[in-house]
């Protein structure tokens, strides 16, 4: 069966109640369950609760009381969106994001993250809720990162892209635009080894496929997280993997980072192209479930709707983007780091960081 075919099926039985569709064979999705629970005993092991990096990115752009005021960020998820693994804030993918958002945006950007190590995506409503249950203004744009433990703890394909799908109504319905990082290829970590790293590839794809199905049919957005650290990793894995060899480090999460960006942008009218295709660069429209399964191919694909039943297939361009220095204030009304001043980002051609 075809990815896009598979992956519409979960999508249409996450939207009808189904719960029971697997990806792959029960025995193999139990063999890639007890290697990876293997290989999970390093993993995370002695490593710090993650930075908090909520604060104000951009002060230089204007402060909190100066209209039209900043835009607001949520970063939603698991591990990676949390930044376990690095030890300073502004390493962490929230703030490279803030920061990047900021410089496009010649404009400040508050950041909270609410995301939590460990979560799948049935802890997605209670971070939601975090968000939206207290009276505040609703996020301008949110990020969410999940999927990877859904697959590791075996959630149920359906499950885990409706509680994700029921996220992302929740947060459009409040007005907040949504990107979401698809599930990552799970095939390009290290302690997953031959031969079950292809079937731990196939069922994470197959994953990030469904959840494109269902957050397009939202109007979110979504960007393949893929094999992103793949070809990097494999060339040089002491940087791009931390000490457990499962969460990204600095410059793996600078190189997510990279890939989302653009996106975060576009979600605001902020990045200089715009959503037509640009035929050069092997954009397309195409159905949603064929789209799906071209971007969980290709990292840093991104997915939006367009006229029904088609979706936009983008590669947008990404550049280098210096930043401050500093690191991120605890306190949410105090100014927080920039990304370091060699960090890879990507920016748009006329922002005021990324002239020649």
């Amino acid at each position: 069966m075809s990815r896009a075919r598979t992956a519409r099926r979960i999508a249409a039985g996450a939207a009808y109640g189904g719960g029971g569709l697997g990806l792959l064979g029960a025995a193999a999705v139990g063999l890639v369950v007890a290697e990876v629970q293997l290989a999970k005993r390093t993993v995370g092991a002695g490593l710090p609760d993650p930075p908090r990096a909520d604060g104000l990115y951009g002060s230089e752009f204007g402060g909190p009381e100066l209209s039209p005021g900043p835009l607001s960020l949520a970063m939603l998820g698991d591990s990676t969106a949390a930044g376990l693994g690095v030890r300073r804030a502004r390493q962490t993918p929230a703030a490279l994001l803030a920061s990047g958002l900021a410089a496009v945006a010649e404009r400040p950007v508050r950041l909270r993250n609410v995301a939590l190590s460990g979560a799948m995506s049935d802890d997605l409503d209670r971070q939601v809720s975090l968000l939206l249950d207290h009276g505040e203004k609703a996020p301008d744009v949110a990020v969410v990162m999940i999927g990877a433990n859904d697959v590791t703890r075996r959630m149920p394909p359906t499950q885990s892209v409706r509680l994700l799908t029921a996220a992302v109504k929740r947060l459009r319905l409040a007005g907040t635009e949504v990107v979401v990082g698809t599930c990552p290829d799970l095939g390009t970590i290290e302690p997953v080894y031959q031969p079950l790293r292809w079937v731990a590839r196939r069922v994470s794809r197959q994953l990030a496929a469904a959840q494109t199905i269902g957050v397009v049919a939202q109007g979110g957005r979504t960007v393949s997280m893929g094999d992103l650290l793949g070809p990097e990793f494999a060339a040089n894995p002491r940087e791009m993997f931390g000490p457990d060899s499962y969460h990204p480090s600095a410059e793996g999460y600078a190189t997510a980072a990279m890939a989302v960006l653009p996106t975060l942008c576009a979600t605001l009218s902020l990045w200089p192209e715009s959503d037509r295709l640009d035929v050069s660069r092997d954009e397309d429209m195409l159905p949603v479930a064929k789209a799906a399964s071209a971007a969980a191919n290709q990292a840093g694909t991104e997915v939006t709707a367009a006229r029904a039943p088609w979706a936009l297939l983008k590669h947008r361009r990404r550049r280098r983007l210096p930043g401050a220095e500093g690191d991120a204030a605890s306190h949410p009304d105090t100014a927080a780091a920039r990304a370091d001043g060699d960090r890879a980002l990507p920016d748009a051609p006329n922002s005021p960081s990324g002239r020649g």
